[in-house]
């Protein structure tokens, strides 16, 4: 079983009981029974190989596609007592089995200059509307029936069921999907609403079945049958919680933009810690976009009197009742949101806790009780924004952990406090769910870029609907390349990138400093700037990597080139950063570039790692070009950061009624690591799973005989690893029978 889940990057649309986090281990099948599918590749230097030949030499194997674009390499379906052979032949570079993906307007497009765009013209002296544009939407599909929908829609192709009707799918509630229509919407919708490219043609690749879920050959075979079609830009809206840079979807997207297509990816929605963007929101060439916030009225409660008063910033969930209360109105403490959790909340808002029940259930049974409202707060770190399927008749609203622990403490000894809603204007501010970077080993500045993901209205099959995450993010930019792609047919790749990230706004957090350039990457795009743009920066983000001179000063050395695409001379110089102790900068002295010219320039970086005093450093380096200013985003990190030592833990059923088998994710590797079993009722240690010393970075898969294995029951698991001087862990129950 391979572990890494991948979850469309959406926020809202499902929400799931505390206790779906436990780990049931199915009855274990035996051999002949369990079969796998794998995605293997070849070495990049290879194209001698015969796959055909390979396939002679493992009869058991089914070979079942041939992948030449995306990757080199292919899929086959084995049974699993026979992976460890192919793991172990020196032709393969990887053996990856696949894994389960599932899907993680009309005030966002005019806020990031898409409205403006019709004000602009092509070499044919046609408007800026993606016109004559191919955009390729890896997701659930489409529904092309939609009026809005109709005449973007060009064709598709669907991998789930291997035809060509690319059409979300229909029937069972449970099953239906959405979210492949309503990116598409954002990118190209045309009708009563209006997308950021209206006239931009839609490739639909359905890679993602019944319920949103998918496997890693289906989106490899929609990548390579996207590069097959030529599409211009590609949009995906997926991702996981593995921060590496070398997962094959990973790989696949920097293929597809070695050929040429400007893909686009959402970075996750697992925000707001550092080193949480995941694949293939990782990929070094593609544009991996977290989330902001369009302009929003948004409820404040302000809690006490005159200078001591407390204001609490509130985002209401998605399909209750507005929340509005111009009078003071009474909170009271309500539990978990259990029906009996509601006594003596008649006539008041209640305060309740995130987990066990949906959202749907807890405002349900608050309504009944007489609620007049509800806030739910978070039982995990930070805000979060959810959504629910029926209309409601009272409003709610999320809160973060911290503030609803704040409230819950007042309320235990106040039994009832008294709060004002007020309103305020809200924009440009990172959303608390847009999972940040660095990425892990390569140290990428992660996101490219930011772009509107919260409350947005679009498309849905048989009408619209507002979600928020980085899925929504993720099409605006795609959306804003159309646009750019009409006006700059020629441009390629790396220019487009380099156009909308030296161009986009910096934004700054609520105590008015810039969020760091692993929150917001190189800003919030602006389609309007980044049309006119005719100076290109390769990279358009540096990353001077990891400090790992244990003898003194570190001299750190990046070479970029700009190049002049406008019609007259420029003259350009570099502004000095902020001091830093520890660091300093050695610039390029000013020069000027003819219509035409490019040039590579040295940036230097000295390093004094006795004055180090934080784990990451990083900013912005701001190019005048004449009176112009572009900025590229830097990042510097010191040795062994605060990145997670591990992640991505599953287990399952091993080849036969004796053994079991875990996978966990390492991105540095671990001086030590180990899985540690406590009785789940009494929490006494019952013993170690498996542990390691000097365990190497990557994917870790290991199998344990029956032998090893406790006794039949639930525990609570304790994943720990530890590098250096930090330690992680993760947390969570299993159910051996």
């Amino acid at each position: 079983m391979r572990s890494i889940f991948l979850t469309f990057c959406l926020i809202g649309l499902l929400t799931l009981p505390v206790n779906a986090r436990e780990l049931v281990i199915p009855k274990i099948p035996k051999p002949s029974q369990e079969e796998v599918i794998a995605i293997i590749t070849l070495h990049d230097h290879d194209s001698s190989t015969n796959i055909h030949g390979i396939k002679k030499e493992y009869p058991n194997m089914e070979l079942r596609n041939i992948f030449v674009h995306a990757l080199n390499g292919f899929s086959v379906k084995v049974k699993r007592k026979d992976l460890s052979l192919l793991k172990e032949d020196s032709r393969f570079d990887l053996v990856s089995e696949v894994v389960t993906y599932k899907p993680t307007l009309d005030h966002s497009v005019p806020f990031i200059g898409g409205d403006q765009m019709r004000g602009f013209y092509d070499a044919q002296h046609r408007r800026l509307t993606g016109k004559g544009v191919r955009v390729g939407v890896v997701d659930t599909g489409m529904d092309y029936h939609h009026p809005d929908l109709k005449r973007s829609y060009q064709g598709g192709k669907d991998l789930v069921d291997n035809d060509n009707d690319p059409m979300e799918t229909k029937g069972e509630k449970q099953l239906a999907t959405l979210h492949g229509t309503h990116v598409a919407g954002i990118i190209a919708a045309n009708g009563r609403l209006k997308g950021v490219a209206p006239e931009a043609e839609i490739i639909a690749y359905r890679a993602l079945g019944p319920g949103g879920y998918g496997t890693t050959e289906q989106v490899i075979a929609a990548i390579e049958q996207a590069i097959k079609d030529e599409v211009d830009i590609l949009n995906l809206s997926l991702g996981n919680n593995v921060n590496g840079p070398d997962l094959p979807i990973t790989k696949a997207l920097n293929k597809a933009v070695e050929k040429g297509i400007i893909a686009v990816t959402s970075n996750g929605n697992s925000g707001p810690g550092i080193w949480t963007v995941g694949s293939p929101g990782t990929s070094y060439r593609a544009i991996s976009v977290g989330a902001s916030t369009p302009p929003l009225n948004l409820p404040f409660i302000k809690i006490g009197l005159g200078s001591r008063a407390q204001e609490i910033g509130l985002l209401p969930i998605e399909g209750t009742k507005k929340w509005d209360f111009p009078l003071p109105e009474e909170l009271v403490l309500a539990g978990i949101g259990k029906k009996g959790d509601f006594k003596g909340a008649r006539n008041k808002i209640a305060l309740v806790k995130r987990g066990e029940l949906t959202f749907q259930e807890k405002i349900s049974n608050a309504e009944k009780a007489g609620a007049k409202g509800v806030i739910i707060y978070n039982n995990t770190k930070g805000n979060f924004l959810g959504n629910v399927e029926k209309k409601t008749q009272i409003p709610a609203a999320a809160l973060s952990k911290e503030n609803g622990e704040k409230l819950k403490a007042l309320l235990l000894k106040e039994k009832m406090i008294p709060i004002t809603t007020i309103y305020r204007r809200d924009q440009d501010k990172i959303a608390a769910f847009s999972s940040r970077g660095p990425v892990t080993v390569n140290w990428e500045i992660k996101p490219d870029l930011v772009a509107p993901g919260v409350a947005i209205r679009s498309t849905i099959p048989n009408g619209y609907k507002i979600l928020q995450g980085t899925s929504m993010a993720s099409p605006h930019v795609a959306g804003a390349c159309a646009l750019l792609k009409q006006a700059h047919p020629e441009w390629t790749a790396v220019q487009m990138k380099s156009a909308l990230m030296t161009t986009a706004k910096l934004l700054s957090n609520e105590k008015g400093e810039l969020y760091h350039t692993y929150e917001q990457g190189a800003g919030r795009i602006q389609i309007e700037e980044a049309v006119k743009a005719d100076t290109f920066i390769d990279p358009s983000s540096l990353t001077f990597g990891l400090y790992e001179n244990l003898r003194g000063e570190a001299q750190h050395q990046k070479t970029i080139t700009i190049e002049n695409k406008g019609k007259r001379t420029k003259h350009f110089s570099f502004k000095m950063p902020l001091d830093e102790p520890g660091l300093v900068w050695k610039l390029p002295i000013s020069f000027s570039l003819m219509a035409g010219e490019k040039k590579e320039v040295k940036i230097g970086l000295s390093v004094n790692p006795k004055k180090l005093k934080k784990g990451i450093y990083d900013g912005y380096l701001q190019i005048h070009e004449d009176s112009k200013t572009l900025h590229i985003p830097y990042l510097y990190v010191k040795e062994e950061p605060d990145y997670p030592r591990v992640m991505g833990f599953e287990m399952g059923a091993g080849d036969n009624g004796e053994t079991l088998r875990y996978e966990l994710y390492l991105p540095g590797g671990a001086d030590e690591m180990g899985i540690a079993l406590y009785d789940a009722d009494t929490f006494r240690f019952s013993g170690f799973l498996d542990t390691a010393v000097n365990a190497p970075r990557g994917l870790r898969e290991k199998v344990i005989e029956k032998m090893k294995l406790p006794p039949s029951g639930t525990y609570y698991a304790v994943i720990f690893a530890k590098k250096g001087s930090k330690e992680d862990r993760i947390e969570t129950s299993i159910v051996i029978p």
